[in-house]
């Protein structure tokens, strides 16, 4: 029998390629038989990524490095495609930034705002303008639990998840005549590079750890989910949010 879950024979876009979740999202979807196009805005980090990608597919895997909140290399990323259409886009690419809403700056508004959601939805724009998503096509946004629970101090980190959420069920309805699917996922605390410098920080996150009865989750968790969302399984899903978050928000 075909398995629903295989990427076999897509051709699949990850930004944020060049660590932790997306990282893994994208070394996920090659070993799942998927031919993976990666950025980020780390060429050497990008560089390693590439070369953790599983090579068994006939087709090979490509890295763009290019900054996403910048139009230009935009282009540069679309134009490296090649007219080839994706069958997949993973929108892995976004940062957190720590301040309360009486203390952040406009610029830190700006700066989250246009990495979380502006980046993101004009290369969607961008990909979508030129045909280059496949009828039957998955898109997948990495957003966050920020965007459904309240956290103090990341304001404006889970306005712009929220924001992505909500933009996602507009374009689910202005895509779906072509049976292209779009939906998020919403992760809480993942063991990545990022919690590990957060822990560091902070001095330690068992505390936290204690409100998650699953613990927190491990980029392979995000991974799943996202084939699971890329794949055939879920050719009947569209305009969902997948909360992922080893049980905090029911604890």
């Amino acid at each position: 029998m075909e398995n629903p879950f295989s990427l076999s024979g897509k051709r699949i876009l990850v930004t944020g390629a060049s660590s932790g979740i997306g990282r893994q999202i994208a070394i996920s979807c090659s070993q799942m038989g998927a031919q993976v196009v990666i950025t980020g805005r780390d060429r050497e980090r990008l560089k390693q990524t590439l070369e953790m990608l599983d090579k068994s597919a006939l087709v090979g895997h490509q890295a763009v490095q290019a900054e996403l909140t910048n139009a230009a290399e935009r282009e540069t990323l679309v134009a490296a495609l090649d007219g080839k259409p994706l069958n997949g886009v993973v929108h892995s690419a976004g940062i957190s930034r720590l301040s309360p809403v009486r203390m952040f700056t406009e610029q830190h508004l700006r700066e989250v705002q246009a990495i979380n959601v502006d980046a993101p939805m004009l290369l969607t724009q961008a990909l979508l303008k030129r045909n280059l998503v496949a009828p039957e096509g998955s898109l997948v946004f990495v957003a966050s639990i920020a965007a459904h629970i309240g956290v103090a101090g990341v304001g404006a980190y889970s306005g712009t998840k929220a924001a992505l959420i909500a933009m996602m069920r507009c374009l689910a309805m202005e895509v779906v005549k072509r049976r292209i699917r779009a939906n998020c996922l919403s992760p809480a605390l993942v063991e990545t590079p990022l919690l590990e410098a957060t822990a560091t920080m902070v001095g330690s996150m068992e505390q936290e750890r204690n409100n998650y009865p699953l613990g927190f989750g491990k980029p392979d968790d995000v991974a799943n989910a996202a084939i699971f969302l890329l794949s055939n399984a879920s050719r009947w899903i569209t305009g969902t949010t997948l909360v992922m978050d080893g049980g905090l928000t029911i604890s």
